[in-house]
C-alpha cells in the first residue's frame, strides 16, 4: 500500500480514513493526553521513556489505556516501518500517540461513555518549522499567566492537547515581536517556566539552570539534555528563575522532541520596551549539539538547515 497508515482503536487504516466521531470526548472536551516522538534513520528515540510517560499521564487523567506496552511497541513499530518507505531521502517521521475517554453518549441520548479512543499517527518531521531555529536563533516574548491557575488540577507534567491558551500566546507572541516564529515564553508570578513547543533551560555563570521540575512538561529532551550535560562536564540544575534573572544569563535553549535543542537568539520583555539579545549559538550550546548529534549519530544541525 503506498499511502500512510494510522493506528485508531485496534486497527490499522489508511492515514486518510481514520477520523473520530464528532461526540469523541477528544474533540468535545479537548481531553486527549498525547505523546510526541520522533525518529533517527528511522528508528524511534527513547520510545520507552515516552511511552512510561503516556501511560503514567493517561492515569493521571483517567484516561484508560487498555493496551500493553508490548501491544503499543509493536503497532508503534509496525506504522514506522511502513510509513518510512514513504518518506523522501533522509527524512524522518514524528509519532503521535493520543487516548480519549471516547464517545460521550450524551450527544447521542445514550447514558454511557466510552469505549476509550486509542490511536497513532505519523507525519514526515517538518524540517523547514524548525529551520529558522537553526538558521537565525529562536525568538522568545514574555507572556504572563497563560496557565489559568497555580494549583491546576491538570498537572503541568503531563502532556495534552489542550493548547487554546498556547494558541493565542503565541500569535500575542508574534504580534509583540514582529516576528512570524516567535514563540510565547509562559512566565508565572513572575518565574519563566516554558514554551508552546519545548522547554527552556538558560545558562547562569556557566550552570544550567532549568525551571522546577513541578511546574513544566516532562519532556523527554529536557531529561536527555540534563544526561548530555553530565556528558560534557556542565552542571545542571533545577530552580526558579525570574524573568529578570533571564535577562541576565548568558545563553538561553530550548529543548523539544523534534528539533532536539536550539539556541535562543533574542527574548522579549512583555510590554516591548526592551529585549536581551544572547550570544547565539553560544559555547554551551555548541557543546550540547554537538553531544546530541553523536548520541543519534546524525548532523542535527544539517538535519534542519539541509532538510
Amino acid at each position: 500500500m503506498n499511502t500512510p497508515l494510522a493506528f485508531l482503536n485496534g486497527r490499522l487504516l489508511p492515514f486518510s480514513e481514520a477520523a473520530l466521531p464528532l461526540h469523541d470526548a477528544g474533540f468535545v472536551s479537548g481531553a486527549t493526553v498525547v505523546d510526541n516522538a520522533r525518529t533517527f534513520r528511522h528508528k524511534l528515540f527513547r520510545w520507552p521513556d515516552h511511552l512510561a510517560r503516556f501511560r503514567r499521564d493517561c492515569a493521571a487523567c483517567y484516561v484508560p489505556l487498555e493496551s500493553t506496552d508490548e501491544q503499543l511497541t509493536a503497532t508503534a513499530e509496525e506504522l514506522i516501518s511502513h510509513n518510512a518507505k514513504l518518506l523522501p531521502p533522509g527524512g524522518e517521521l514524528q509519532l503521535v500517540t493520543f487516548a480519549t475517554p471516547g464517545p460521550l453518549g450524551f450527544y447521542l441520548g445514550e447514558s454511557t461513555t466510552g469505549p476509550p479512543t486509542l490511536g497513532m499517527v505519523t507525519y514526515p518531521l517538518p524540517f523547514a518549522r524548525y529551520r529558522r531555529f537553526f538558521t537565525e536563533g529562536v525568538t522568545l516574548a514574555e507572556v504572563a499567566n497563560i496557565h489559568s491557575a497555580r494549583y491546576s488540577l491538570v498537572p503541568r507534567t503531563v502532556k495534552h492537547r489542550s493548547r487554546m491558551a498556547w494558541h493565542i500566546a503565541d500569535h500575542k507572541a508574534r504580534t509583540l515581536t514582529r516576528n512570524p516564529a516567535a514563540l510565547a515564553l509562559a512566565v508565572e508570578e513572575g518565574e519563566v517556566t516554558e514554551t508552546s513547543v519545548a522547554n527552556l533551560v538558560l545558562v547562569m555563570d556557566g550552570v544550567v539552570v532549568s525551571p522546577p521540575r513541578s511546574a513544566i512538561l516532562d519532556g523527554i529532551s529536557l531529561r536527555v539534555t540534563r544526561e548530555l550535560c553530565q556528558t560534557i562536564g556542565v552542571s545542571i540544575i533545577d530552580a526558579p528563575a525570574i524573568f529578570r534573572d533571564m535577562l541576565h544569563a548568558s545563553e538561553a535553549m530550548l529543548t523539544g522532541t523534534a528539533f532536539c535543542l536550539a539556541g535562543v537568539k533574542e527574548v522579549f520583555e512583555g510590554d516591548a520596551r526592551a529585549s536581551r539579545v544572547f550570544e547565539w549559538p553560544g559555547p554551551v550550546f555548541r557543546k550540547l549539539l554537538a553531544a546530541w548529534s553523536d548520541l543519534v549519530g546524525v548532523d542535527i544541525e544539517k538535519q534542519f538547515r539541509n532538510g
